[in-house]
């Protein structure tokens, strides 16, 4: 497709859809011509949010939360049909000359074409690349958790749950002088790529008590009760989990009150308290683009697959027999 197809000229792009929870397809539709002030960009990556994604497609979304779970550009609304998705590393090809084949950051839907206001793109460093830039969601999330957990040089560190954000926690917790991270899972295989990030790892047997500070980022109820136990007096325990509609059984007997500690939400959606003044979200997405210049951070991408293979892709994330993946990205065609 050329660099600015006719910007006047309406296209065709493919969207996958969640049409009803536990079903997805490819949709076609027809973007209009380039409104003043919007860019068209060509789709280059995605990559599926696991946990999010993985509630949006099985119908998990809380009616409750049905307002704040929207993401930017969604279309449609839960449980289905939705358009859904807020990981999309682009190359603009109509819009302001200033952005002309600029690869670009959008929180938009996995879509072969889209548009979107010019505002709405960020530009993703040259010396990042595309494929990599995908990770800019998932690490923006971890800086967010940085700024909320408020760290120190020196702290001990227990990360529980090494996924993709886990794991990008634990990177950046591991750049603070003097610190010593540990990585908890139940997969031995995680132990590998924790290495390469800095930090070391432990089975939930194993693993050292009395952090200074523990981020629990498994989504499961048994590590949220591996991160209360690692805890030291009174640390705080900040939890990155999202759970959707499941209630969760959280122990707060045993040594809870006694260790004075402290269990702390951490969400995305709002800049971290310590920050808010001074920081904007964009601000701190091009931070987390400028970030992504490390080439260890490419073992955080373990899967790929063709967009045409979305649908069964989502198909086999969500469901009960999940494939061994960290960040699964979905590469778009030429």
């Amino acid at each position: 497709m050329p660099l600015n197809p006719a910007p006047s000229s309406p296209v065709e792009a493919q969207a996958c859809w969640v049409v009803s929870p536990g079903v997805a397809e490819l949709r076609t539709e027809t973007l209009p011509p380039v409104p003043e002030g919007a860019v068209r960009v060509r789709t280059l990556h995605t990559a599926v949010s696991r946990g999010t994604e993985g509630l949006v497609f099985r119908g998990e979304v809380p009616a409750s939360e049905a307002q704040r779970m929207r993401a930017p550009f969604q279309a449609g609304e839960f449980p289905g049909p939705v358009k859904y998705g807020y990981v999309n590393v682009g190359v603009v090809q109509a819009g302001p000359p200033e952005l002309l084949g600029r690869t670009v950051f959008c929180l938009h839907p996995h879509q072969t074409v889209f548009q979107v206001p010019a505002s709405a793109v960020v530009p993703v460093p040259e010396e990042v690349p595309a494929a990599r830039a995908v990770l800019a969601a998932n690490l923006e999330t971890a800086i967010n958790a940085m700024w909320d957990a408020r760290p120190s040089p020196g702290h001990r560190f227990a990360v529980v749950g090494g996924g993709t954000l886990g794991l990008l926690v634990a990177w950046l917790a591991a750049r603070l002088p003097d610190g010593q991270v540990e990585v908890v899972d139940t997969n031995p295989a995680r132990a590998r790529v924790a290495a390469a990030l800095g930090a070391g790892f432990a089975l939930p047997a194993a693993a050292q008590p009395g952090a200074d500070l523990v981020v629990h980022t498994s989504a499961q109820p048994a590590g949220l009760a591996t991160a209360l136990r690692l805890a030291a007096f009174e640390a705080t325990v900040l939890e990155l989990s999202w759970y959707g509609s499941r209630a969760v059984s959280v122990p707060l007997g045993e040594a809870f009150h006694s260790q004075r500690l402290t269990l702390k939400s951490s969400q995305v959606g709002h800049v971290a308290t310590p920050q808010r003044g001074r920081w904007s979200h964009r601000q701190r997405l091009e931070l987390a683009l400028s970030m992504l210049t490390d080439p260890v951070l490419d073992q955080l991408i373990t899967h790929t697959a063709p967009f045409a293979e979305l649908p069964q892709v989502l198909a086999q994330l969500a469901g009960p027999h999940a494939p061994d993946v960290l960040c699964q990205r979905i590469d778009f065609p030429a």
